[in-house]
């Protein structure tokens, strides 16, 4: 029994590492903010999950209220995906 728990446990793990993966932070500077669209460019380092090299671009945001806590000049990390087709930033915080 304990054998069955601990194999499923060992499945459940290995199934969830890609995921964890795809979640990492990307490092970038904050170039421009249009609130009023709720879009920033970034300068940013290689997206992993996006297969996408070190650019500057605009993001849409999945939450305007992210862009009340940035500001042009602003190091930063993020983490960005597709949603409705369009790449979109999911998470933003204050980079070190």
């Amino acid at each position: 029994m304990l054998k069955k728990s601990l194999l499923a446990a060992l499945i459940a793990l290995m199934l969830a590492l890609p995921a964890l993966a795809d979640g990492a932070m990307v490092k970038g500077e904050v170039i421009k903010i249009d609130k009023s669209a709720g879009k920033i460019t970034l300068k940013h380092g290689p997206i992993k999950n996006l297969d996408m090299d070190s650019m500057t671009m605009v993001f849409r945001v999945a939450d305007p209220s992210m862009l009340d806590k940035v500001k042009a000049g602003d190091r930063i990390e993020f983490e960005a995906d597709r949603v409705n087709g369009a790449i979109t930033v999911t998470k933003l915080g204050k980079g070190h």
